[in-house]
C-alpha cells in the first residue's frame, strides 16, 4: 500500500473566499452567518444562511461560460484553481492519465433545475428549456468539468451520500492513490443549494435554526438552546498524491492520510442512532486502518450540526471509542463558523483540519453560551475561542442522511 499525502489545498466558504482567509476566519472565530439575499426569504420560517460573499465566477469563465455551468460547479473551478496552484503542479510533464478527479456534490445544480422549472410554469403552453438544463443540474458536472479544464485522464466521477459525500470522495481517492491506480487525485466537493427549494424544504423538515432575530449566533453546536443546523454554501479542494511521487517533484506536503472508515447506521432515514452506533463503528475502523491507538489522536472536528439530536450521539460515540482520553482530546465543529455545506462540508472541514495540524491550533466551536445539561461534561469542545495545541493526528467526521458515516484521520509529517 503507498503512502498518501495532501500537497494541495483549496478553499471557498462563508468565512474566506481563499485558504488564507479562510484561515483567518477559523482563527479568529468568524461567522459567516446573514440574511439570505439570493432570493426573497421573508415568507419562510428561517431567513437566513451563511452565503459565499463577494464571489466573482468571471474571475475563472468567460461570460458565456458562466451561463453555462450552475454556481456549484463554479465553486468547484475555482477552489480547485487555488488548490492546484498552491500545489505547484507541473502540468506540463506529469502524466495527466495518472491524475484523477472525484468530487462531490450532495445535491447538485439545484438552483438550475428550479429555475427552469420555475420558468416553464410561468409559462407550460409553450415549454422551453435551456440546452444546458441537463449537463448543469447533475452532481457528476462538477468533476467532469475539473478534468476538462485542466486535461486531467484519469479515474473520474462523483459519489453521493448527502452530507457526508466530499468524505466519501476523499476516501475513495485516497483507496485509489494507496493500491497504486493514480498518482495524484483531485477531490473535494461544493455545494450552492441557498434557494427557495432547499430553505423551504429543510424548513418543513424542522432541520434548520429558527433564530431569524440573530443569525450570526444561530450556529451553536453543543448548546442547551441550539435549534439546528443554519445552511451553507461554497467548497473545499484538497489534491492527494502518492507520497514518492510528491517528493520526487519537491511538493509541499501539509500532512499525510493515514486512515479511513464507512459505515451506516441502516437505521433511519434523517436522525442519527441516539446510541452513535454506527459512529463508534467507522472511527473505531478509520483507528485501525490508520494503525494507531485513541490515545494518538490530538483534534476531531466533528460533525457538530447544532441539531437536538446529532450533537449528543456523536459524543456518545466519541467517549465509546475513546473512553478518558476523550476528555483530554480537543473536539470542535467548525459548522459553528460556516453552517453546514451538506455535501461539501467534508472538504471544507477536512481543509481546516489540514490547516490544524500545519498551523498548530484548534479552530472554535462558537457561539457557546449555556451548557447543555443532557450533555456529559468533561469533553474540551473548545468553546469561543481557538487553542493552541501541537496536533499530530486530527480525525474529521461527516454523517449524511440516510446513515452514512465517514471518518478520516489525517498525520503531521
Amino acid at each position: 500500500m503507498r503512502r498518501v499525502v495532501i500537497t494541495g489545498i483549496g478553499a471557498l466558504t462563508p468565512i474566506g473566499n481563499n485558504v488564507p482567509e479562510y484561515l483567518e476566519g477559523l482563527k479568529n472565530g468568524v461567522s459567516g452567518a446573514g440574511e439570505i439575499t439570493h432570493f426573497d426569504a421573508s415568507q419562510f420560517k428561517t431567513r437566513f444562511a451563511c452565503e459565499v460573499k463577494n464571489f466573482n465566477p468571471e474571475l475563472y469563465f468567460d461570460r458565456k461560460e458562466v451561463r453555462k455551468n450552475d454556481r456549484f460547479t463554479q465553486f468547484a473551478i475555482a477552489c480547485t484553481h487555488e488548490a492546484i496552484e498552491n500545489s505547484r503542479l507541473d502540468l506540463e510533464s506529469i502524466d495527466k492519465n495518472r491524475v484523477g478527479v472525484i468530487w462531490a456534490s450532495g445535491i447538485g445544480g439545484l438552483g438550475t433545475l428550479e429555475s427552469e422549472i420555475a420558468d416553464f410554469v410561468k409559462n407550460p403552453e409553450l415549454p422551453r428549456f435551456n440546452p444546458f438544463m441537463i449537463p448543469k443540474m447533475i452532481a457528476n458536472m462538477a468533476a467532469g468539468m475539473i478534468a476538462i479544464r485542466w486535461g486531467f485522464g484519469g479515474v473520474n466521477y462523483a459519489p453521493v451520500s448527502a452530507c457526508a459525500s466530499s468524505s466519501h470522495a476523499l476516501i475513495n481517492a485516497f483507496d485509489y492513490i494507496r493500491m497504486g491506480r493514480a498518482d495524484v487525485i483531485i477531490s473535494g466537493g461544493s455545494e450552492a443549494v441557498i434557494t427557495t427549494t432547499a430553505v423551504g424544504g429543510f424548513t418543513s423538515m424542522k432541520a434548520m435554526s429558527e433564530r431569524n432575530d440573530d443569525p450570526k449566533t444561530a450556529s451553536r453546536p453543543y448548546d442547551k438552546d441550539r435549534d439546528g443546523f443554519v445552511l451553507g454554501e461554497g467548497g473545499g479542494c484538497l489534491i492527494l498524491e502518492d507520497y514518492e511521487h510528491a517528493v520526487a517533484r519537491g511538493a509541499k506536503i501539509y500532512c499525510e492520510v493515514v486512515g479511513a472508515g464507512m459505515t451506516c447506521d441502516a437505521y433511519h432515514m434523517s436522525a442519527p442512532h441516539p446510541e452513535g452506533i454506527g459512529v463508534i463503528r467507522v472511527m473505531n475502523e478509520a483507528l485501525r486502518d490508520a494503525g494507531i491507538e485513541p490515545s494518538a489522536v490530538d483534534y476531531i472536528n466533528t460533525h457538530g450540526t447544532s441539531t437536538p439530536l446529532g450533537d449528543g450521539a456523536e459524543l456518545i460515540a466519541i467517549k465509546s471509542v475513546f473512553g478518558e482520553y476523550a476528555y483530554k482530546l480537543n473536539i470542535s465543529s467548525t459548522k459553528s463558523m460556516t453552517g453546514h455545506l451538506l455535501g461539501a462540508a467534508g472538504a471544507i472541514e477536512s481543509v481546516a483540519t489540514v490547516l490544524a495540524i500545519e498551523h498548530s491550533f484548534i479552530p472554535p466551536t462558537i457561539n457557546h453560551f449555556t451548557d447543555d445539561p443532557e450533555l456529559e461534561p468533561g469533553f474540551n469542545l473548545t468553546f469561543n475561542t481557538m487553542q493552541s495545541r501541537d496536533v499530530k493526528y486530527a480525525m474529521s467526521n461527516t454523517f449524511g442522511f440516510g446513515g452514512h458515516n465517514t471518518s478520516v484521520i489525517f498525520k503531521k509529517l
